[in-house]
C-alpha cells in the first residue's frame, strides 16, 4: 500500500531537499507539496518529476499563518486521501531578522565562533507583526497553524491499526530562556523564531504523551547550519562573501555546519526510515555532518519538561476555540455584508 507524505514548506530549501531524498528512497510514494506560493510549488513538483517521471506528486495550497488556509486546506486533504502515513511540519518564517554586528564582529574571533553560528544566541533578534487572524504571525505560521492542521487532520492520523508520523523542524535557535509560557505568542520579546521553534519542541513532547494510543507518534528534528534563503536573509550579501571562506574551514572542525539543503534534510529522512516505538520522544534528532564529509544523524536531549509542555498543549487547545469562533463569525459578517450588497443592487 502506498504511503500518503505531506509536507509544508516543500517548494525549496531544506523541504525540497527532503522531498528529493524521499522519492529516491521510496518512488511509489505518494507526496504532497504543501505550499504557500503556488507558481514555486509547480515549480518543485516539475523538478521533482524531471527526476523521478513515474511520481506521484500532489500540490497543495497551505498558508499555515492564516487559518482560513489551514481549515480549507485541510478539508481538501480529507477529501483526497484515506490515511497520512507522514506529515512533516517543515514551513516557518524568520520575518526582519537584526544582527548585532558588533556582537558578530567580536564573536568571529573569539572561540565562542562555532556556537554564535550554529545558535545566534545573543546575535538575533526579529521584529515580529500582527496577522489579519490577530495572532503573532512567527508564532502563527511556526507553530499554531501546523498544531491546527494536526487538529483538523486527526481522522486520517489517529486510526485504529494504522500508525502515521509528525515531524518537525525545529532549530539549534530553540532556547528555554527565549520562552515564556504566559506570552506564548512573543508579543513582549525580540526572539519570536526561538520561541516558537522551542514551544514546537515542547508541543512535540505533549503530542506524543496524549496521542501515541492512538497511533500518531511525533519527533522533532534540527537540520543544522543550513544555508537557506531564510538564513541569507540574516546579513547583507556582502558579509556572506567574507564569512563564507571561514565557515567552510570551520565545518571541518564541529558537526552542526551542515551547509546545504540536502545535508540538513538528513534527519528528516532518516526518520522516515525509523519504527516509531524505538525513537525517544525526548530526543531531538540532529543533521550531522563529519568532518570527511558523512552525513549521519544523531539524538539529544531537549530541554523540555512534561509539565510545562502539557500548560502550552492546554493554551493551544483554548486558543484553537477562540480563533475558530472569530473565524465563524467574520465569515457570517461577510456573508451578511455580501447579502446585503446583492439585494441593494
Amino acid at each position: 500500500m502506498e504511503k500518503i507524505v505531506i509536507v509544508t514548506g516543500a517548494n525549496s530549501g531544506i523541504g525540497l531537499a527532503l522531498c528529493e531524498r524521499l522519492l529516491t528512497e521510496d518512488s511509489q510514494l505518494r507526496l504532497c507539496l504543501a505550499c504557500r506560493n503556488m507558481q514555486r510549488a509547480e515549480a518543485a513538483r516539475s523538478a521533482l518529476l524531471t527526476c523521478h517521471t513515474n511520481a506521484s506528486v500532489d500540490l497543495l495550497h497551505l498558508d499555515v499563518g492564516s487559518v482560513q488556509s489551514v481549515l480549507t486546506a485541510a478539508q481538501e486533504v480529507k477529501a483526497r486521501y484515506s490515511k497520512i502515513d507522514f506529515l512533516y511540519l517543515n514551513a516557518g518564517i524568520m520575518p526582519n531578522p537584526q544582527v548585532d554586528i558588533r556582537a558578530f564582529i567580536k564573536g568571529l574571533f573569539s572561540r565562542n565562533v562555532i556556537n554564535m553560528f550554529a545558535t545566534a544566541e545573543g546575535l538575533l533578534t526579529q521584529q515580529d507583526t500582527l496577522n489579519s487572524d490577530g495572532l503573532q504571525e512567527v508564532f502563527a505560521t511556526n507553530l499554531f497553524g501546523h498544531f491546527l492542521m494536526i487538529r483538523e487532520l486527526e481522522p486520517l492520523l489517529c486510526q485504529t491499526g494504522h500508525t502515521s508520523r509528525v515531524v518537525w523542524t525545529s532549530s539549534s535557535n530553540a532556547r528555554r530562556s527565549a520562552f515564556n509560557i504566559e506570552d506564548m505568542q512573543h508579543r513582549n520579546g525580540t526572539e519570536p523564531y526561538s520561541s516558537s521553534k522551542y514551544a514546537s519542541d515542547m508541543l512535540s513532547l505533549a503530542l506524543n504523551r496524549h496521542k501515541n494510543s492512538q497511533g500518531l507518534f511525533s519527533s522533532v528534528i534540527c537540520p543544522g547550519l543550513v544555508m537557506t534563503n531564510l538564513t541569507y536573509g540574516i546579513l547583507p550579501s556582502f558579509f556572506w562573501n567574507i564569512i563564507m571562506p571561514i565557515m567552510w574551514l570551520i565545518r571541518i572542525f564541529t558537526n552542526t555546519f551542515t551547509l546545504t539543503p540536502y545535508n540538513g534534510a538528513e534527519a528528516l529522512h532518516w526518520l522516515f526510515l525509523q519504527k516509531p516505538e524505538s525513537l525517544d520522544a525526548r530526543a531531538k534528532y540532529h543533521s550531522l555532518k563529519s568532518g570527511l564529509g558523512t552525513n549521519y544523524t544523531q539524538p539529544r536531549p531537549m530541554d523540555v519538561d512534561d509539565e510545562m509542555s502539557e500548560v502550552l498543549y492546554k493554551k493551544l487547545l483554548k486558543l484553537e476555540i477562540v480563533v475558530r469562533r472569530q473565524l465563524s463569525e467574520k465569515n457570517a459578517d461577510n456573508q451578511a455584508h455580501q447579502q446585503y450588497l446583492n439585494e441593494t443592487k
